[in-house]
């Protein structure tokens, strides 16, 4: 019997690869990081496809990848901060598992990502401030998941839980 997907979405510096790492592990699950394939498939960090055909081109690609780039059961899938927010993306997303968000405090976040040069939208004068806004315009489509679950006063270890007992509770496996 095989599980469906787990889809976490959220800010950048919420915990999604490290989250997703253990929680995989944990239920046996395949991990794929939706920017780590985009960089394999395309040979290009997500800097680059930022820098040389835009942010358009790099949500075409995340909506490509949710589409076609990875196995339709059994992984857990740590989504791009933006990738949920593509028009109708989050209605996908839940048809193919369950989605949960982390979300984290934005100065939380920004401690967490500081030292992290490969953030192409925190290449500004003010990253907090940046990250506020950000959160703000994605706020709404964060919290249609099915689950949110806030990490600042949690352990990596209690949050892998708390999806582990979500998942459990609401998976309807295929046959």
């Amino acid at each position: 019997m095989r599980n469906r997907n787990i889809y976490l979405i959220g800010m950048m510096g919420t915990g999604k690869t490290t989250i997703g790492r253990m929680v995989s592990s944990r239920m046996q699950m395949d991990f794929i990081d939706s920017d780590h394939e985009i960089e394999r498939k395309t040979g290009m960090e997500i800097n680059e496809i930022f820098n040389n055909y835009g942010e358009k081109r790099f949500r075409e690609l995340e909506e490509e990848f949710i589409r076609n780039g990875h196995p339709v059961e059994n992984c857990l899938v740590s989504c791009g901060g933006g990738l949920c927010v593509i028009d109708g993306m989050i209605d996908k997303l839940k048809t193919k598992g369950l989605v949960i968000c982390l979300f984290a405090n934005p100065n939380l976040i920004f401690e967490r990502v500081k030292s992290e040069s490969h953030r192409p939208l925190l290449q500004v004068n003010d990253p907090v401030f940046e990250i506020k806004k950000i959160m703000e315009t994605r706020k709404d489509t964060y919290f249609k998941a099915d689950l949110v679950i806030k990490t600042d006063n949690l352990t990596p270890d209690e949050v892998t839980q708390k999806i582990i007992d979500a998942f459990s509770s609401t998976n309807i496996s295929s046959t």
